[in-house]
């Protein structure tokens, strides 16, 4: 049972780290303006505000993945949240700096909010009714992205293998969530022994798949643009 929880939560900070390297961002740019005395104020305060922010969201989402419906939707919606981190250039988020404490901290608060749905269901669905586990994995993860974020930043550039193991979390996380509606297991013949296992598999490799082929298509496509851009110099 132990050994359990600390899996799980370790894979709840694994997948907030990956899904939150932009939220580190928005955090320093939203604060860059402040005098330095109130910068580091705004930056834990905001980040404080996150935590109960996504532990609140969390623990809503968890409710509502009860429902069957929602829940497809949901594992949907998080295959393609799995496949997205994978395919994702990295673009930049602007976010405007503010000279006052109050509206700083709350443009990190809102830029959170609306950055932070993916994590939320992610977390809602690897920690399913663990509800102090996935409290205590956000507010381990939200102070490891502030201290770290250009460390993690660097370490995910640096073993691209990180991100490829959360995106295949994700993908297994919505094969059991898709596995765990009865809805949906009648859809497919019963495979005895292989009933329990199939499905997650079957997603995370979908993931593992997708992505691997859109960066192969992405590095083509960019190898083309060059050869253009080469052939029209001369």
């Amino acid at each position: 049972m132990f050994l359990e929880n600390l899996l799980l939560l370790a894979e709840i900070l694994l997948i907030n780290i990956v899904l939150s390297g932009d939220n580190a961002v928005v955090i320093a740019m939203a604060s860059r303006n402040l005098p330095a005395s109130l910068r580091k104020r705004a930056i834990w305060w905001g980040a404080g505000g996150a935590v109960g922010l996504r532990i609140v969201l969390s623990i809503a989402a968890v409710a509502l993945l009860d429902i069957p419906a929602v829940k497809i939707v949901g594992a949907l919606l998080l295959l393609y949240i799995a496949v997205h981190l994978l395919t994702e250039e990295g673009e930049s988020k602007e976010v405007k700096g503010v000279a006052s404490l109050g509206k700083a901290v709350g443009i990190i608060l809102l830029s959170d909010l609306i950055m932070s749905l993916d994590n939320v269901l992610a977390i809602a669905s690897i920690a399913e009714s663990n509800l102090w586990l996935m409290a205590a994995g956000i507010a381990l993860s939200i102070p490891l992205i502030v201290w770290g974020s250009q460390l993690i930043l660097k370490v995910l550039e640096r073993f691209p293998i990180v991100v490829w193991i959360g995106s295949a979390i994700l993908g297994y996380t919505s094969g059991e969530m898709l596995e765990s509606v009865q809805a949906v297991r009648n859809w497919f013949p019963d495979w005895g022994d292989l009933e329990d296992d199939w499905i997650p598999f079957s997603t995370a490799l979908i993931v593992l798949i997708a992505g691997f082929v859109w960066r192969k298509l992405a590095a083509a496509a960019r190898h083309g643009e060059a050869s253009r851009g080469t052939k029209g110099e001369r």
